[in-house]
């Protein structure tokens, strides 16, 4: 259960609330030009683009939800239970395992451009990091500040959708989101005027009625909705701490309390934490779900140039 957006107004952002009902040992962790990438099928990123995102405390891979490289490429993956599909490797084309996807695209990639001329040979592939970690169903969204696509890996195939709306949630597949938006269309942030019946005298009565309809439960399908409204129809001054500032109380829009989605083992679904980074500075925000203080890491504070990942402890 994630919700991931893109914004811009001035700079570009990108970001997601991180919904899951336990942690899975995250950090900032910051990939430096130097350090090795091994992949397991497609061999070895000696030197690359630097990237920032919040991965599982790994020393040997960054196992990133989500991440931006120095040029302002950013991808996540969020969960697709059900659909994903990771056929077995036969060495052919481009094989990545879904936690080498985010690694190998911005290290390798400045641009949406330049990464779909090695789309068509993708394959996500059913390789596990560990025995005790089996691969994660997930599908992607990449972007940088002219372009979105939507990556996913499913039986018939790797389906590559562009993403007019800058919104990624989870299941069912980004062709039903598409379509369901149309359900919406009359929404409006403005006063509604009556369209119901011209002989009908019908009134707002109060602010806010053009968006009546807008759903607001943590369904997958509500969130798309509910974020897609919240980010077109935003407005905040184009400059840094108002842009991060809007994009956080986007994502507060459709962020999840402990105790309002219970799984099926009895669980809460929480927004483990939230997360903006922006393209152009490479410098990322976030906030947990016990600790609502903004903090902030700046990659080019680092030693990008580095051989070893960086790991900053939240």
């Amino acid at each position: 259960m994630c919700t991931c957006i893109t914004y811009t107004n001035g700079d570009f952002y990108f970001g997601r609330n991180l919904d899951l009902d336990c942690s899975f040992g995250e950090a900032v962790t910051i990939t430096p030009r130097n350090f090795p990438l091994y992949f397991r099928k497609a061999g070895r990123l000696d030197r690359h683009y630097a990237m920032i995102g919040m991965a599982s405390a790994n020393d040997t891979f960054p196992l990133y939800a989500e991440a931006v490289n120095e040029k302002g490429l950013a991808m996540a993956g969020l969960n697709f239970p059900g659909n994903a599909f990771y056929p077995s490797a036969d060495d052919t084309g481009l094989e990545l395992t879904s936690f080498e996807v985010i690694a190998w695209f911005l290290g390798t990639f400045a641009s949406v451009a330049e990464a779909e001329s090695c789309l068509k040979e993708l394959k996500v592939v059913d390789i596990p990091f560990s025995a005790q970690m089996p691969a994660a169903p997930l599908h992607w969204m990449l972007a940088d500040r002219e372009r979105c696509l939507v990556l996913e890996a499913v039986r018939e195939g790797l389906k590559i959708y562009e993403n007019p709306f800058g919104v990624l949630t989870n299941n069912p597949p980004f062709d039903y989101h598409r379509v369901n938006m149309t359900n919406y269309m009359n929404l409006t942030a403005q006063s509604p005027w009556n369209r119901f019946a011209e002989s009908l005298e019908l009134k707002p009565y109060a602010q806010g009625i053009g968006a009546v309809g807008l759903p607001g439960d943590a369904s997958s399908a509500s969130r798309f909705v509910r974020a897609a409204f919240m980010k077109w129809n935003s407005a905040a001054p184009a400059e840094e701490q108002a842009n991060v500032a809007q994009f956080f109380h986007i994502l507060d829009s459709v962020a999840m309390i402990r105790g309002t989605v219970v799984t099926e083992q009895g669980t809460f679904d929480i927004t483990t934490y939230s997360c903006c980074m922006n393209g152009r500075t490479g410098v990322y925000y976030y906030k947990t779900y016990d600790n609502s203080h903004l903090r902030t890491i700046d990659m080019h504070q680092e030693n990008l140039d580095g051989d070893v990942l960086i790991i900053k402890a939240i």
